[in-house]
């Protein structure tokens, strides 16, 4: 999201009218899709979390509907997943695995740049977020069932002890 963020910034400074609504909406929903997951981390409870990532979600979501529209209203072309530039967009995020060495490590401008050579072009810029969008909203939707089964799971296991302990009490 931090790529996503920086990017957008660019893309919006470049291509989107200085005083248009549609800049300062990307802007925003990119900022928020990064700055909530961190505030969603550093929450000790599940709810807390889950609620903060849902709304990081609802960002990115709004971020790449914004990048759709802008490929429509310009009459660009958005590429199909199979297209070979989406694929070669889709692979970055491997090369980025390859540079990630925890995060005093990580160096996010090498890691940006595999993203930047896509600016000088609108077309290609928006649609090379879309496919990072694309893939960074799948793995939120996937970390966010994934809390919501550990909270779910929590919330079981606390409802079996009360039980035990109603039970125990009720014998007694």
């Amino acid at each position: 999201t931090e790529i996503i963020h920086d990017f957008t910034m660019e893309f919006c400074a470049k291509y989107i009218d200085y005083h248009s609504r549609t800049k300062d909406q990307m802007e925003q929903a990119a900022r928020s899709g990064k700055q909530n997951i961190s505030e969603g981390y550093a929450q000790q409870d599940y709810q807390g979390k889950l609620k903060l990532l849902k709304i990081a979600r609802g960002s990115l979501e709004e971020l790449l509907q914004d990048y759709l529209d802008f490929l429509r209203q310009k009459g660009f072309k958005t590429w199909d997943k199979d297209d070979p530039k989406a694929k070669e967009v889709r692979k970055l995020v491997y090369k980025i695995g390859k540079n990630y060495k925890g995060y005093n490590g990580y160096n996010h401008y090498n890691t940006y740049n595999l993203y930047k050579v896509y600016l000088g072009n609108p077309e290609e810029a928006a649609n090379a977020m879309i496919c990072l969008l694309n893939q960074t909203n799948a793995m939120m939707n996937q970390k966010i069932q994934w809390i919501e089964q550990r909270w779910l799971h929590g919330q079981m296991e606390k409802g079996r002890i009360e039980r035990q302990e109603f039970d125990k009490q009720l014998q007694e």
